[in-house]
């Protein structure tokens, strides 16, 4: 009887652990559909809103790392500048567990741009590591390169 009680405890933690890991992926990952809506909007403030103080950025026009959440904005002040416009989306995902409150998200995306009333659809893959910080869910890490030809 002992060793059913010890195994039934021990299953109910396992499933607890789960749920809480399941949860804490889906409020990570909401962040990453915050960040692919405010994108396709060019929403400055709300995109650099979602990234912590410390977070390290590489962008696609990139040329040095940024940590600085000024430089962040000024890298998409200056994307979102004329009449260019897009429209971002994940066309593939990988969510890994990275500690207790960290998770890395690997995608594939599919940025439709539109500059001049003309549309080309120019293809990426992009990371976001998202963390659970005192202010809540947090990009700490964003890289985002071209799909090589």
């Amino acid at each position: 009887m002992r060793k059913f009680k010890i195994l039934c405890l021990s299953a109910l933690a396992l499933f607890l652990c789960s749920s809480a890991i399941a949860g804490s992926k889906e409020d990570a990952f909401q962040v990453v559909e915050r960040w692919t809506k405010a994108f396709t909007e060019a929403d400055v403030d709300t995109i650099v809103d979602l990234y912590a103080a410390d977070a390290v950025f590489i962008g696609t026009g990139s040329k040095a790392i940024t940590t600085k959440p000024e430089d962040i904005k000024k890298y998409f002040q200056g994307a979102f500048l004329g009449s260019r416009r897009f429209v971002a989306t994940l066309v593939e995902s990988s969510i890994t567990p990275a500690g207790d409150a960290a998770f890395v998200i690997t995608a594939l995306d599919k940025l439709v741009v539109t500059v001049d009333g003309k549309t080309q659809d120019v293809f990426g893959r992009v990371t976001f590591v998202v963390a659970k910080r005192e202010q809540g869910w947090k990009i700490v890490s964003f890289h985002r390169s071209a799909m090589p030809v």
